[in-house]
């Protein structure tokens, strides 16, 4: 071999060799700890160090490691502790990866202390963040973290009986003559929509209503039309819609536009789609103990109740809210962290910009869901 080739070859193997380090080791930047050493051959010294350690092997999914070293690990089991961080069913905080962590020591004496862990949580739909008060306990020349359990409930053996609307679709078969016609989609309409200068980007906030006697999933699109007529740029809804409605019901959308600015938009096209599809009126959740939140952190917080007999692994939280002649002036989002079991409530909580919340005056929620087990 050349020495030129075995230059290029030396690269290619070094190359695949830092690919395999970053995959199988990924930078933890974020979690190196205030002393610089490595949590895996520091005994944590003082209570921050040991909230530290946790959290690092939390966020290495090394769950025998972290719940070795808890102070109050009889008190419960490894598979309890792991539960109470992943979830006991599949939820969106089954596939989240621990992102970052903010510490705030509460108060502490010579044996003992009290930390704030303010973790943030990251999945595909975004992230979430979760607070928990820890006690660290000091046991010979070392400190141990005492973990606040959160058990979920057990939902004892039951039966419900359930009523519900269902719609079923049979469209055209192989055997039908050429150019027979389907079943026609249902008629979607934009009920309202107004734009939101947010300095730097352009947002449509509106709702949109199945005004037909079947299903419907529903997109929303929307393009930007500059003075001369030429396109700004197009977007659509994605996750900040509800994309199947029953009939006569409406979802709140909205349509952001980043780096655009209102007054460079003469025109909107909205563009709303839709398509028939099976569904079902079931499962039927209910939102409890709704709470407008005002400044310095502006967001509507209550509880989801899911009144079927079904677990939902994912729901989907969609709030509207509307000034005093009844226009929306912005739509937030926001997914429950855990499954929600039959008659067991889970709190959510949607964020509303601080300069928009004195225009508020009402609200409406809806959630949308997705259960697994209807597809098995």
């Amino acid at each position: 071999m050349s020495r030129g080739g075995l230059l290029a070859f030396t690269i290619i193997v070094m190359t695949v060799v830092l690919v395999a380090v970053g995959v199988f080791f990924p930078n933890t930047s974020a979690f190196a700890s205030a002393s610089g050493v490595p949590s895996a051959v520091r005994r944590p010294s003082s209570p921050q160090e040991a909230v530290e350690t946790l959290v690092q092997e939390i966020s290495r999914k090394d769950w025998t490691a972290a719940y070795n070293s808890l102070a109050n690990k009889n008190e419960f089991t490894e598979q309890d502790f792991v539960r109470d961080l992943t979830g006991t069913h599949p939820s969106v905080r089954s596939y989240a990866s621990l992102d970052g962590f903010d510490l705030h020591p509460l108060h502490a004496s010579a044996d003992a202390a009290e930390v704030r862990v303010d973790l943030t949580w990251s999945e595909v739909v975004g992230t979430y963040h979760e607070v928990r008060d820890v006690r660290v306990i000091r046991a010979a020349d070392q400190w141990q973290v005492a973990w606040p359990l959160v058990k979920e409930p057990r939902v004892p053996p039951q039966v419900l009986a359930v009523n519900y609307l269902r719609w079923d679709v049979v469209y055209r078969g192989p055997e039908d003559d050429w150019g027979a016609q389907d079943v026609e989609s249902p008629h979607v309409r934009i009920v309202d929509m107004h734009p939101v200068d947010r300095g730097g980007a352009v947002v449509l906030v509106g709702e949109l209503l199945n005004e037909d006697v079947v299903p419907a999933f529903v997109t929303v699109k929307a393009t930007l039309l500059a003075k001369n007529g030429s396109a700004i740029g197009t977007e659509d809804a994605f996750d900040k819609m509800s994309h199947v409605l029953l009939p006569k019901q409406v979802t709140p959308f909205r349509i952001d536009f980043q780096n655009v600015r209102l007054v460079d938009v003469d025109n909107i096209r909205m563009d709303p789609s839709s398509s028939l599809i099976a569904a079902s009126a079931d499962p039927v959740i209910e939102i409890e103990d709704q709470k407008l939140n005002g400044l310095p952190d502006s967001s509507l917080t209550g509880k989801l109740v899911n009144q079927s007999g079904q677990v939902v692994n994912i729901a989907h939280v969609l709030t509207t809210f509307y000034d005093n002649n009844g226009q929306p002036v912005w739509v937030s989002d926001g997914y429950a962290d855990r499954a929600l079991l039959p008659g067991t409530p889970v709190p959510f909580s949607t964020s509303l910009p601080a300069d928009l919340s004195g225009r508020v005056s009402r609200y409406r929620v809806v959630a949308s869901t997705y259960s697994s087990s209807r597809f098995q």
